[in-house]
């Protein structure tokens, strides 16, 4: 009976072994059970001629899900055999603690070499270096026991995770390798490569370097290790050059040298690595192909991505689909950086398994496409959402115009008790710049510097042009002054805020104080230079600036650049230097270069260049209103009122539609939208009334309505009428009721704020005492006291 039991016992242990699956482990538990069952009936589980038994179970049972029938065999009868199967079985199931209890249930007298070795690997696993150290030491105090070659490796491996390990701190348990004689062992050789490997000191390399060449013989992990070594050294050639010596060139050194290629961003190299395995026709698996096409999608391959994904087509690789779950990954991000978001989705419908990286990857396909009602679709349908998920999202929106869905799209992920990462918050942040929602930014901000986060430069950067956008450049200067770290975006983003604000001077100093401070410029800098020049009318400032991007810092200007100095050019009323500028630039004229000429010809009432200009933006932007509309109102400046109407019909004809102006004013947790003339806000007649009462005194101060920005041919009392109820005019009105006696009226606008409603604020702002901030979607102006920051030049 003991014998036919024992054989029972190792056929269930070799059919667990074989059968991996959830019904298979299913099976076996039941089965397991049953002959516990029966032993413990017939009493032999407790007969002392039968030991092995109990033995047997308790490891059978740590092959299963049922470590607490293992755990009560043990605590009946604790011997060191039952102790090392169940410390390693809860070691791998991340249980380090009960793993420590059962190697502490076992007497110090009673502890043989084995057990110490599960003991050490579990501290090891957990990344655990002194109490693993701790556990190697008792063993080598032991009279009666020594360390073996597993207890070495075990060791080497625990060590690694040592802080300032040391190349001597190597050397030592290195000669004690020696000494005991388990330096003989290729996994010990293995272990102390990987421990030189993990030292920070220069002379590491070679130390394992040494190790490699004094081992008779080498395996596929030896040359590995030392691949990879070189590979996280940042020492790509070393790499190359222990790759190329390995004997073999077993597929799994290919794999780990193709990767390194690819982790150090040289992807040419790791497709030529590639196309040498397959004419040695070495065998290729999933990590083979996962790099390779990772290589393609990050360096533009896309041609020679698809000839890999044809060769996977054409080989049929037996892939299980846990193994081709990353290939598949990969396939997706090929396709979607190239902009084949629709092949893309076809693999992903076709994923026998997904995980939330296949989502993640979907998603960013369709929201760098623009398709953000597609990546809703996806976003909404994920099983699991981790923090990528809800961070590409949120600035999926607010980069797709859409703050206000960001902005919900946060708070839900807060209400379902998701944690915002740093990226995530400065997503929204950015968001409520758009809006203008200054009092949610503020409480985001309180929120980061409750969790932490004030540290993190995109939190930041995203504060600093959140308070800027919002009108609070105050504010933003502080976040700048006190963040620990501030790198090239929160220069410019400063440099931005300050320039917008009207602050071009303070911009420009602060441009000079960055590049003192060793930050080099990019070509944002001098854009956002160029834009601060602008503002102020500092036209000499902004060509030398404009000069000393090639001279000084090796930057070619783009168009972007050659649009703002013509822009400034134009409305300094140089629209002269700004033709012969055209002339100068190394490429055609472009969309945004004609908008600045026109822009200039409206400003300076060049007809003819204007109406050249439109022609030409007629031709690249058919459908763009603001052609029009500047055409338009560059004629009927001039009077030219059959000119003006010809175009607004043209626009008509060609079924564009003008952008209509809107403003809009936050209040309490609210934000009003106006649009002109508006008649739909519950409180429209109070504003009016209202209006009337503040444009009474507006008129003693000297106010005088300027009727030529009506671009209509009619009376001008109706002129003054249409002037009275321009949108940002009512939300002034609005905030002025609304908002607490002496605080700031902030109103944002969506078009560009005309010459009578620039005056009327200005008067305003000195008939009620009250300083008014209207952001416009060129800049801010701030009125106070009968003066604006803009100096009367915007």
């Amino acid at each position: 009976m003991p014998y036919q039991c024992s054989v029972l016992l190792r056929r269930l242990a070799e059919h667990a072994s074989l059968s991996p699956s959830s019904a298979s482990a299913s099976s076996f538990l039941r089965a397991l059970r049953c002959l516990h069952a029966r032993l413990a009936t017939s009493a032999l589980l407790h007969a002392p001629p039968h030991p092995h038994l109990t033995l047997r179970l308790i490891h059978l049972y740590t092959l299963s899900s049922d470590l607490s029938a293992a755990t009560l065999l043990f605590r009946a009868k604790p011997c060191p055999i039952a102790a090392t199967s169940l410390v390693s079985a809860h070691a791998a199931a991340g249980r380090l603690p009960a793993a420590a209890s059962f190697f502490d249930a076992v007497p110090p007298r009673r502890r043989d070499t084995v057990l110490h070795n599960a003991m050490i690997s579990a501290y090891a696993r957990a990344c655990h270096a002194a109490p693993a150290v701790a556990v190697f030491r008792s063993l080598s105090a032991s009279d009666s026991l020594r360390p073996d070659d597993y207890s070495f490796t075990a060791l080497l491996s625990a060590v690694g995770y040592l802080p300032g390990l040391s190349v001597p701190n190597c050397a030592q348990i290195h000669c004690a390798v020696l000494k005991s004689g388990a330096g003989a062992a290729m996994s010990v050789f293995n272990a102390l490569i990987a421990l030189y490997m993990k030292c920070e000191a220069s002379e590491a390399p070679w130390a394992a370097r040494k190790v490699l060449d004094e081992m008779p013989t080498k395996d596929e992990l030896t040359w590995t290790t030392m691949v990879v070594g070189y590979v996280r050294r940042g020492d790509v050639n070393a790499a190359r050059t222990v790759f190329e010596e390995a004997d073999g060139k077993v597929d799994v050194v290919w794999n780990a040298m193709i990767s390194g290629y690819v982790q150090s961003g040289m992807y040419e190299e790791a497709f030529e690595l590639f196309r040498r395995m397959v004419l040695e026709k070495l065998p290729l698996d999933e990590f083979t192909f996962t790099s390779v096409l990772s290589a393609c999608a990050n360096n533009g391959f896309f041609v020679h991505g698809k000839s890999v994904h044809g060769q996977i087509i054409r080989l049929q690789p037996n892939f299980v689909p846990e193994s081709a779950l990353p290939v598949n990954n990969a396939l997706m991000t090929l396709y979607s950086k190239s902009g084949k978001i629709a092949v893309s989705k076809k693999i992903f419908d076709n994923m026998k398994l997904k995980d939330v990286v296949s989502s993640n990857t979907i998603l960013s396909g369709y929201v760098e496409s623009g398709c953000l009602d597609k990546a809703a679709e996806v976003f909404n349908e994920m099983p699991y959402k981790n923090e990528l998920s809800w961070m590409m999202m949120v600035s999926g929106y607010v980069h797709g115009g859409l703050s206000e869905d960001a902005l919900k799209l946060f708070n839900q992920m807060r209400a379902e008790d998701a944690k915002p990462c740093d990226y995530t918050y400065a997503g929204a942040i950015a968001a409520c710049g758009e809006l203008g929602a200054l009092k949610h930014g503020k409480q985001l901000h309180g929120h980061l510097v409750q969790l932490g986060f004030e540290a993190s430069n995109s939190a930041g950067n995203a504060l600093i042009t959140m308070y800027a956008k919002c009108g609070a450049v105050s504010d933003a200067h502080l976040v700048f002054l006190v963040m620990p770290n501030v790198d090239s975006v929160s220069w410019n983003a400063m440099i931005s805020a300050l320039g917008q604000h009207g602050h071009g001077r303070e911009a420009l100093e602060l441009f000079d104080q960055m590049v003192a401070e060793g930050i080099y410029p990019d070509r944002i800098s001098f854009l956002t230079v160029l834009t601060a020049c602008n503002h102020a009318g500092l036209v000499d400032e902004g060509f030398q600036y404009f000069e000393s991007m090639k001279r000084e810092f090796g930057i070619i200007p783009g168009e972007d650049h050659y649009a703002r100095l013509i822009d400034l050019l134009g409305r300094a009323g140089r629209i002269g230097e700004a033709k012969d500028l055209i002339k100068t630039m190394p490429f055609e004229p472009t969309s945004s270069i004609w908008e600045a000429i026109l822009s200039g010809c409206r400003t300076n009432g060049d007809i003819e260049l204007g109406a050249y200009a439109a022609d030409q933006l007629f031709k690249m932007t058919p459908q763009h209103d603001g052609t029009y509309i500047l055409l338009s109102n560059t004629y009927s400046a001039a009077g030219r009122w059959v000119d003006a109407a010809r175009v607004r019909k043209l626009m008509r004809d060609r079924g564009v539609k003008k952008e209509p102006g809107c403003s809009w004013i936050e209040v309490g947790n609210n934000v009003h939208v106006f649009l002109v003339s508006d008649t739909n806000h519950p409180e429209a007649q109070e504003i009016y009334q209202f209006l009337e009462m503040v444009g009474a005194k507006m008129r003693k101060l000297g106010y005088v309505p300027d009727t030529k920005v009506v671009l209509h041919d009619m009376g001008p009392h109706q002129k003054e009428q249409i002037l009275s109820a321009h949108s940002e005019r009512l939300a002034v009105g609005f905030g002025l009721l609304k908002l607490p006696s002496g605080a700031t009226v902030t109103v944002l606008k969506n078009l560009r704020i005309c010459s009578d409603c620039h005056t009327a604020m200005m008067f305003m702002s000195k008939a009620v005492g009250r300083e008014i901030v209207v952001r416009d979607v060129r800049r801010f102006h701030h009125f106070k006291d009968g003066e604006c920051s803009c100096g009367n030049y915007w």
